[in-house]
């Protein structure tokens, strides 16, 4: 997918941080799904021709929420996402204009109700005149018409299609609306009696059921995509899936814990690459690449496996072939394509490492599947306190480097925010304030803890050492401070009460 923002900077302090639990984790980007869309959804779809031969159909789905029901749906825009996406050759036009409406089953319910009521309402002032237009013109011409006479109201968008029909089928008893495609609706005038035939039949187009699937768009083909109970492949998926089911199934629960049944309860197989190929770095000699794409071209590479013959050969289908000749990074199709190409190659890499024999010239997806079996469901975790979030188990807390104290002296009015731009340009490490003085620093790199630790031995404000919790923590300090106390007092009281009495 592609979305409007990625991380909220509203409040401060929203984007995940190691510090945190995959709950809090859960919970700071929830937030940011909430104030973001989708503008972009890319399918690939593979399959086993014969052999090791996998076909692909890619297609890319432009989206934009759908405009029926009694609110208006708002999303926010990041700018830096916005200029990012302009600079691979997004067409925000296409995304603005020619976008498939969605909506969550929340808005579906609403929309049903009011569409029952005959209380919708038009969310767009554009929508407010076309519609004026269109009475207008009906109008003039039906006080003149004869019945069966018919006209063509022209230039209506999708939406527009069914409100003008809705609206003039209310207005005014004597007509007939019928769509004919290519954004025309025929309406014709006949007789109260007429009407109440057509009404009744089958082909009547305005019924509540044909304008439910036209409102929900897209969230029909995820719907499908529910009920075949595939695979589903991303890399870096875990915001995907949170897209997923907060704009095509329900809004995002509060419950992490119900979020990730919701997720295995509609797709029981989910694989993120970039988990996948952690295994790859550590089972095979392969190199540490950074992005989806370079993961492609290193496994697409001759050297990698020049003699297997039973290595899978993908082709594209003939009205996607441009994905053969030129690379489309951060367009959806183009990276679905790439998930799916890296799974499958990647998969079979493994396949080749965990046994001594030959693997078989036709190895099946589900020998595949055997081999990924402790990377299933496990979806990568960006920052946070686990390496990766297991939709089908409970979260494995991760190894992590120890924490660093900063304890700084001389440099007085010091934040989390200057002591992250401190270390920025060496390495990376998230902050967090323990003492008026003292700061926690945390990495997921051991090589950064021993390159601060080495570099920054003789810096003149801020030093350096690995936190110690009976040493550092401000509570077991409170806590010695208090037993301190106490203990002076009791041993005064002691003193004082076992003196002996001067006798007159």
């Amino acid at each position: 997918m592609e979305f409007t923002g990625l991380h909220s900077t509203s409040p401060q302090n929203n984007e995940p941080s190691l510090f945190g639990s995959p709950g809090e984790w859960y919970l700071k980007a929830r937030g940011s799904v909430q104030r973001f869309t989708v503008t972009q959804l890319g399918l690939a779809i593979f399959s086993k021709e014969n052999s090791n031969k996998y076909v692909v159909h890619s297609y890319n789905f432009f989206l934009f929420p759908s405009t029926w029901g009694v609110a208006d749906v708002e999303f926010a825009l990041s700018a830096s996402s916005i200029q990012f996406l302009s600079h691979f050759g997004f067409d925000y036009n296409k995304f603005l204009k020619d976008g498939i409406p969605y909506m969550n089953e929340v808005q579906e319910k609403i929309l049903s109700q009011h569409l029952l009521a005959g209380s919708w309402k038009f969310s767009s002032a554009l929508d407010r005149d076309v519609l004026k237009k269109a009475i207008n013109e009906v109008t003039c011409w039906i006080a003149a018409a004869e019945e069966e006479e018919t006209m063509i109201l022209q230039d209506l968008s999708n939406y527009q299609l069914f409100e003008v029909q809705l609206v003039l089928r209310q207005a005014l008893q004597n007509v007939w609306t019928q769509p004919l495609g290519d954004k025309k609706v025929m309406v014709k005038k006949v007789s109260p009696q007429h009407r109440q035939l057509l009404e009744n039949s089958r082909y009547d187009f305005c019924r509540k059921e044909l304008i439910l699937l036209s409102a929900r768009g897209f969230t029909n083909l995820f719907h499908t995509l529910v009920k075949a109970k595939k695979p589903l492949v991303g890399h870096n998926m875990l915001m995907d899936l949170m897209h997923l089911h907060d704009k095509f199934y329900k809004p995002l629960p509060e419950s992490y814990q119900e979020f990730k049944r919701n997720i295995h309860n509609l797709f029981p197989v989910v694989i993120d690459t970039k988990t996948v190929t952690r295994s790859i770095w550590k089972k095979c000699q392969f190199p540490r690449v950074s992005n989806l794409l370079e993961t492609y071209v290193v496994l697409c590479s001759s050297n990698l496996n020049p003699k297997d013959s039973a290595w899978p050969v993908i082709d594209l289908a003939s009205d996607c072939s441009r994905y053969a000749e030129k690379q489309c990074p951060h367009e959806a199709a183009y990276d679905a394509f790439l998930c799916g190409s890296v799974l499958l190659k990647s998969a079979h890499l493994l396949l080749c490492r965990s046994t001594d024999d030959a693997v078989q010239a036709d190895p099946s997806f589900s020998q595949y599947l055997t081999v990924l079996a402790e990377d299933l469901n496990k979806v990568n975790l960006i920052r946070g306190g686990v390496a990766s979030i297991n939709f089908s188990g409970e979260d494995v807390p991760l190894q992590r480097p120890p924490l660093l104290v900063v304890h700084v002296r001389g440099w007085p009015g010091l934040n989390e925010r200057q002591i992250y731009q401190e270390f920025k340009a060496l390495c990376r490490f998230d902050v967090r304030r323990l003492s008026k003085n003292q700061f926690i620093l945390l990495s997921n790199k051991f090589n950064h803890v021993r390159l601060v630790l080495r570099d920054y031995q003789h810096h003149p404000h801020l030093r350096i050492s690995i936190y110690r919790h009976w040493r550092h923590s401000p509570r077991v300090n409170c806590l010695l401070q208090v037993s301190g106390i106490v203990a002076l007092w009791s041993l005064l009281a002691f003193v004082l009460g076992g003196a002996p009495c001067s006798s007159l």
